[in-house]
């Protein structure tokens, strides 16, 4: 055992997509600080970031149906429709800015252009996607989007999908090809690569196993070493806790009172990936049916294009799943162990409200591959079990918190931010839309954590980031310059007309 110990101003514990992304903000911010990086695993992207644990789709609420609800008078809210547009705009805004300033270079291997399409079956979905079109539509943030009922029309655009259906089946779509592919994980590796040569000190195989304040109001966190064995301890005046799921148990270390009353729900996810080229090649676009009843928001069907190292694939998924680990490397004791006395009542609540979301979780692990087929089915008719594998994805923990609206153990579906009153430490949790509103969420870590620096980092916030600040549905004119300036900057070539 060591009893080294370092100071350091910054730490980010995590190497995933949410530490690159706060890391390289501070660098650019202040890039005199001091700051190191702690990861378990041999390097960095491999948990929730990776390619091939999440969905990679550019979450911009331009497909995924969950965001848009019918309210009980039949119009239909887009309100988190645009908040997540929104914040998608910001992160490829500080993704073109690191492309422009040669900080990563060639955005190709983390994002391509793909169509976005929602796609659904039956006389009142397609009245509800209907309806979803024309309030989208209407939207400058939604520019571009196309609607048809028209078997002929959908042909066109997902021939695969429309292959041996029933001529009088009711079904619709929405297409809008400024949707993308993301690969997370190269992104990751990117932004890290760059850290590491701004002199960020990365220690890969370094488990944070506890974290607590010292008399002098820093963090003491003790590191060991996974091959070694070795233990340390560091200081820092700030830390961001980024370790996907393993971030609740850390958070419950620091004992801060933010931290108090609340869980965590793990949930698993499996995709389907086509091996047969011939039946890739027949696809391109993410396509976003509606979830099941009883489905978690996480487990809506979708057929995807991906692009992952620098190669075609088409997955399917994600089925949901259930194990007590929170994160795939984790511990079957993850989920017992995150049960603590101030949180019980909230967990034990949560469990009594969710029993039918635990039974639809429990039914999907048990899915033979036959009847996963048959779901598979329902997007592509023609679809052979030969020319499909199972892949695990990665695990994810919705947060379950006490909440005014919805009582005693909420399980929450989307991503937070747990902050210190004093800003000193902060923890993210939760899951999907996650990655693809990095950036905005990390900027949300700044403003909480940092308030007396903010004056004087606005200037660069807003070189960086245009729009900082700034309600982008009030500036038609700023939405069609950053729209046609990001996808130049990344490659995406898809110039938009002005809107009138």
């Amino acid at each position: 055992m060591s009893n080294r110990q370092t100071k350091t101003d910054v730490i980010l514990i995590g190497a995933g997509i949410m530490s690159a992304t706060l890391g390289a903000l501070l660098k650019e911010l202040v890039p005199d600080w001091k700051i190191t990086v702690f990861e378990k695993l041999a390097n960095a992207g491999e948990e929730s970031s990776n390619e091939w644990n999440n969905a990679g789709t550019g979450h911009a609420a331009l497909c995924e149906l969950n965001y848009t609800v019918e309210k009980p008078d039949g119009s239909i809210d887009i309100s988190k429709a645009i908040q997540i547009n929104e914040q998608f705009q910001v992160s490829m805004q500080f993704w073109s800015h690191l492309v422009n300033s040669k900080l990563i270079r060639n955005p190709q291997e983390f994002i391509m252009p793909l169509p976005h399409m929602s796609l659904v079956q039956g006389e009142q979905n397609v009245s509800f996607l209907k309806k979803r079109y024309e309030a989208l539509s209407n939207n400058p943030l939604f520019k571009g989007m196309e609607f048809s009922d028209n078997p002929g029309k959908l042909k066109e655009w997902i021939p695969l999908i429309m292959q041996d259906r029933a001529a009088d089946e009711a079904i619709a779509a929405t297409k809008i090809d400024s949707g993308t592919d993301v690969n997370f994980g190269a992104l990751t590796r990117a932004l890290f690569n760059h850290l590491k040569s701004k002199s960020v000190d990365i220690k890969y195989k370094h488990s944070v196993d506890n974290i607590k304040r010292a008399s002098d109001g820093s963090w003491e966190l003790k590191v060991r070493n996974v091959d070694s064995g070795n233990v340390e301890r560091h200081h820092a005046k700030f830390v961001f806790i980024g370790g996907g799921g393993g971030s609740l148990h850390l958070l419950q270390k620091s004992g801060i009172p933010e931290g108090k009353h609340m869980g965590g729900f793990p949930v698993s996810g499996i995709f389907m990936v086509c091996k047969n080229p011939d039946i890739v090649a027949q696809h391109h676009a993410k396509v976003y049916g509606k979830a099941k009843v009883g489905a978690p928001p996480m487990s809506v069907p979708h057929l995807d294009t991906r692009f992952i190292d620098n190669k075609k694939s088409l997955l399917f998924g994600p089925f949901a799943g259930f194990s007590p680990k929170f994160l795939k490397t984790g511990s079957m004791f993850d989920l017992i162990t995150s049960i603590k006395p101030d949180n019980l009542v909230t967990m034990l609540a949560a469990g009594a409200k969710n029993v039918s979301l635990t039974k639809y979780l429990i039914g999907q692990v048990m899915l033979s591959k036959e009847k996963r087929m048959e779901e598979l089915r329902e997007f592509i008719p023609t679809a052979k079990s030969e020319d499909w594998d199972l892949v695990v994805a990665g695990q994810r923990v919705q947060v379950i918190k006490d909440t005014t609206a919805g009582g005693k153990g909420t399980l929450q579906f989307g991503t937070e931010v747990v902050s210190a009153a004093d800003g000193s430490i902060a923890a993210l949790l939760g899951a999907s839309p996650g990655a693809s509103t990095a950036v905005s969420v990390m900027l949300e870590v700044i403003n909480k954590c940092f308030p007396q620096h903010i004056k004087a980092w606005e200037p660069k916030l807003k070189k960086m980031i245009p729009s900082y600040g700034v309600p982008l549905l009030k500036n038609p004119d700023l939405i069609h310059e950053i729209h046609n300036s990001t996808a130049r900057t990344l490659g995406l070539h898809r110039e938009l007309q002005p809107v009138k």
